[in-house]
């Protein structure tokens, strides 16, 4: 394990009478990066951040987050983290001003470093022109961005974002995965998991992807794409007609037969050529005097790499059995620790 990596666990298991959550994975978090596990709800991604996060302990392995080993240094790790389960647990009876103040003495600030730290986080999350409204009547994205700010009372060195944007329309995604960037470049280091890959693909510097309790495929985006052949020469044809015959062009130029969508009339074919194979479907098309209301290269998508690597898509079921959900402090919902978790509170 390196000081270099804010997380760094080896060989995790992790069982549920027969189901076994985790089978031996590996992570490493690069400390002021984002990593993203990405995978179906069944896959294991919430039971090894609840192992990181010390709320459950792992039957076999070992891990350090910030510098600390989350079995027999728990406090420590404590102190150093932030958790945003995949509910927002902000006190609906209170304003927002109010939870962060209620946070901080929890966190044993002062009263009046407790005030001063909850109106910055409000100013920086765009919630100070609702500081003094009861959160019950907030958005689900101005909830997620009040919960992400809980987080932050105590300035955590690594946060775990489990599902945060789950529920929340495209704006209110958009606007937090502004956030999390602006978070990473004061230095916080994140771990997130998720189910949505456009969401690994935006944010994450490293995406591993977890199915069944393993780590089947690892890397940055850019890379991940890459095992699935390369890039794709699309292109949609003006006549539905002269599909058929777009299709033979780019077959002859390629020496690969395509995929054809005529619902969408468009030919799509693997090259590695790339520019130089897209030049000559080109010259080709012109030349047979096709009209095309497209032409490109693109890379394969996310989803088409998750499909190839596991055979389905993610989506599924909640990795940990409901009988383990009894007690709160061992769930990931509504009250599960979606902050710093308090010394006293953990006695």
């Amino acid at each position: 394990m390196t000081a270099a990596n804010a997380v760094d666990a080896r060989r995790l298991v992790k069982r549920y009478g027969e189901n076994t959550a985790l089978a031996g994975i590996d992570l490493s978090v690069p400390t002021g990066t984002i990593t993203a596990v990405l995978g179906p709800n069944g896959a294991g991604k919430t039971t090894a951040v609840r192992i990181l996060t010390t709320l459950t302990t792992a039957d076999e392995g070992s891990a350090v987050v910030a510098g600390f080993d989350v079995a027999t240094q728990p406090m420590e790790v404590r102190r150093r983290i932030g958790l945003a389960a995949q509910d927002a647990t902000v006190d609906p009876l209170l304003t927002g001003r109010e939870n962060l103040i209620m946070i901080g003495e929890l966190q044993q600030l002062s009263r009046r470093d407790a005030k001063a730290k909850a109106d910055e986080l409000l100013a920086e999350f765009s919630l100070s022109d609702a500081a003094n409204r009861v959160t019950s009547g907030f958005s689900g994205g101005m909830r997620r961005r009040l919960d992400l700010a809980a987080t932050l009372v105590a300035d955590p060195e690594v946060l775990f974002l489990d599902e945060p944007t789950t529920g929340l329309d495209p704006r209110a995604r958009s606007e937090l995965w502004d956030v999390l960037d602006a978070l990473v470049e004061q230095g916080t280091t994140l771990l997130l998991t998720t189910q949505y890959l456009d969401e690994a693909d935006r944010l994450a510097d490293e995406i591993v992807v977890v199915d069944h309790g393993r780590i089947i495929a690892q890397g940055d985006s850019a890379s991940l794409k890459r095992q699935v052949g390369g890039d794709n020469i699309q292109l949609v044809v003006k006549d539905q007609a002269r599909l058929a015959e777009a299709a033979a062009i780019l077959e002859r130029a390629t020496g690969t037969p395509p995929l054809v969508d005529e619902s969408v009339r468009s030919v799509t074919v693997p090259t590695a050529d790339g520019v130089v194979a897209l030049g000559d479907v080109a010259r080709a098309l012109a030349d047979a005097n096709v009209a095309v209301d497209d032409l490109g290269l693109r890379q394969p998508t996310l989803d088409e790499v998750f499909l190839q690597i596991t055979g389905h898509a993610p989506d599924g079921e909640d990795d940990r059995p409901a009988a383990t959900s009894a007690s709160p402090a061992a769930t990931s919902g509504p009250g599960a620790p979606s902050r710093p978790i308090p010394e006293e509170a953990q006695r």
